[in-house]
């Protein structure tokens, strides 16, 4: 059972800055079974080293189908609000695709374009490992916002690692946010751009993000994305 969820606050934090924190999305056991997956090697469709690619340090597996039953309950209950969401970031922007309300909906468009590859995933960083700054894009068809729940202890199971959100404005500097997380947390936060208000209208300002080099310890992490891969 997830907790009540106070969606204009989320809202209106995305709007404001680009992310969003949902507290204690996960419980304690939650995180510590969702995390033993990793072990399991049974359920997920690729394993990634990331050194291999450029990505960073570190390792992550993304799921296969059907996905794990909290991990797709998770994906189809929070998709409708921020469907919501990511229909009004798009009409400011003047971007034309809109999101159905109903997460399978979506997935349908997706698998037409031929974008049928699930793309939630686990994620595991030990000592020195990093993600270096990217955008989770996978084809035509990008839901806006995505999550990333922390599920290990910061300062007791791994010590830094802390998740890092760039904002590229235009014509100006870029600025960066580290985002505060306890096991359990999830932060909301923009796939490829936002639209940032201006003296002139909305603007697009593009975001990227990563994760910190891990000092010491093991950190796991499940990533939620709406958008299917090609």
């Amino acid at each position: 059972m997830t907790p009540a969820i106070d969606w204009a606050e989320i809202a209106a934090a995305l709007d404001g800055q680009g992310w969003a924190l949902l507290p204690a999305l996960l419980d304690a056991d939650a995180c510590a079974a969702t995390a033993a997956l990793y072990d399991g090697g049974v359920g997920f469709r690729s394993h990634v080293h990331m050194a291999r690619h450029g990505y960073g340090r570190g390792e992550y597996r993304y799921f296969a189908y059907p996905l794990p039953p909290h991990v797709a309950a998770l994906r189809t209950a929070l998709y409708p609000p921020l469907a919501g969401i990511a229909n009004r970031w798009h009409e400011r922007m003047g971007l034309a695709p809109r999101f159905p309300a109903d997460h399978a909906a979506f997935l349908a468009r997706c698998h037409a374009a031929g974008q049928t590859r699930p793309t939630p995933l686990l994620l595991r960083y030990g000592p020195g490992d990093h993600n270096c700054l990217h955008q989770d894009l996978y084809g035509a068809h990008v839901f806006p916002l995505q999550l990333a729940v922390l599920l290990s202890r910061p300062g007791e199971d791994f010590t830094g690692g802390e998740f890092v959100l760039t904002e590229q404005r235009p014509r100006m500097q870029s600025r960066v946010e580290v985002v505060p997380l306890e096991r359990g947390d999830t932060v909301v936060f923009a796939v490829n751009v936002r639209p940032q208000a201006g003296a002139r209208g909305d603007r697009r300002v593009a975001l990227r993000h990563g994760v910190s080099t891990v000092r010491s310890g093991r950190r796991h992490t499940l990533g939620i994305i709406f958008h299917d891969a090609a």
